[in-house]
């Protein structure tokens, strides 16, 4: 069997593409954006409650008080445009073996993660106009403990299609 182009050196030698595909980069609203959107707004709202009092002082002592603007209003929008932005830039492959989500990011740069498919992973499908499919999880560290971060295929047109494509996939391992 050829190894697609672009592909050499990562596909093991008889893994074949089953699926490729690309997110939905449209900005939408979700609820779980709320809380980020309300301490950004908290965290805006009170620099820009120091500037002016900074400003009333007389100086230009009002000025260190616009990082903290700054950071306020980008963690209020953030949720609502960071999760478009980074899907634009996301790729998703999925062979008879694995699942390959590409990134293409500033700062970040250029990031291939691979996924093994085997017959004890978990899937789940979460419905809606564009669905999404997770297949693993992994845990991520915050300042309050450690949280689980699921990891899938989001927002595809054809998620129904690829969550079946998943299951027999999955049957199909030893």
């Amino acid at each position: 069997m050829t190894i697609p182009a672009g592909w050499e050196g990562i596909f093991e030698q008889d893994e074949k593409i089953v699926w490729q595909g690309v997110p939905d980069g449209r900005v939408y609203f979700s609820a779980r954006h709320i809380p980020m959107m309300i301490f950004g707004g908290f965290f805006a709202g009170f620099a820009l409650f120091w500037m002016i009092g900074a400003a009333a002082t007389g100086g230009s002592f009002w000025m260190f008080g616009l990082l903290h603007f700054t950071v306020g209003i980008l963690l209020a929008l953030a949720p609502i445009f960071w999760g478009p932005y980074r899907r634009r830039n996301t790729w998703y492959t999925l062979t008879n073996k694995h699942a390959f989500i590409a990134t293409d990011l500033p700062i970040r740069g250029r990031k291939l993660k691979s996924y093994p498919i085997t017959r004890d992973m978990s899937l789940e499908l979460e419905k809606g106009d564009l669905p999404t499919v997770y297949f693993t999880s992994e845990m991520r560290r915050n300042k309050n403990g450690s949280y689980e971060h699921k990891i899938g295929f989001e927002r595809i047109k054809d998620g129904l299609k690829v969550y079946g494509l998943l299951r027999d996939l999955q049957r199909n391992k030893p």
